[in-house]
């Protein structure tokens, strides 16, 4: 599917401030992949649907978890941890995607896991340095994206981390163990 066809299906499923951050994301993994030898329209497609379920109703998404036979443990969590599984159940079922690394690049890219692909780690770094974020360190992760694709990806799982800490959240499974994986 081409970028325009896929950029005008997802628009409708939310705020126009999501979708320029969804173009954000894209056109950051599109750089990451070229500088780093990753498969370059893959990047694309993953950056373009990382969020096609980021509004998506939580029953709605706890139904797709139960009926499909989606990872269980994402019964007890919302909607920032479920949109990455259901959006790429989503885009497996609805844009017919059947590449693995492009579904476990949207699976993956807000909690993480141990043993990520580069294009996974492309789509998780992206998310979090695209243009139009702005918190204290981001300049920092974006230096960090332009010198090692695994440093970077070390920072971003410890920011993140370091994130839900201070504001005292949970930390979902595969957010530790993919720490785990860079730290030891």
């Amino acid at each position: 599917m081409e970028r325009s066809e896929l950029l005008n299906r997802i628009k409708s499923r939310m705020p126009e401030k999501r979708y320029i951050h969804t173009i954000g994301v894209m056109e950051t993994a599109i750089q990451l992949a070229e500088l780093y030898g990753a498969d370059v329209k893959a990047a694309e497609t993953a950056a373009i649907l990382h969020d096609v379920a980021k509004y998506a109703d939580e029953d709605w998404m706890k139904n797709i978890v139960k009926e499909h036979g989606l990872d269980t443990r994402l019964l007890d969590w919302g909607p920032e941890i479920l949109h990455g599984p259901v959006g790429a159940w989503i885009a497996e079922h609805e844009f017919h995607i059947s590449n693995e690394d492009i579904l476990n690049a949207i699976r993956f890219h807000t909690t993480g896991r141990a043993g990520m692909s580069k294009l996974e780690k492309i789509i998780y770094i992206a998310d979090m340095i695209e243009p139009n974020r702005s918190f204290d360190g981001v300049e920092k992760l974006r230096n960090k994206a332009q010198q090692d694709l695994n440093q970077a990806m070390c920072a971003c799982i410890r920011h993140s981390i370091a994130f839900l800490v201070h504001t005292k959240q949970p930390i979902f499974p595969d957010s530790i163990e993919c720490y785990n994986h860079y730290y030891k």
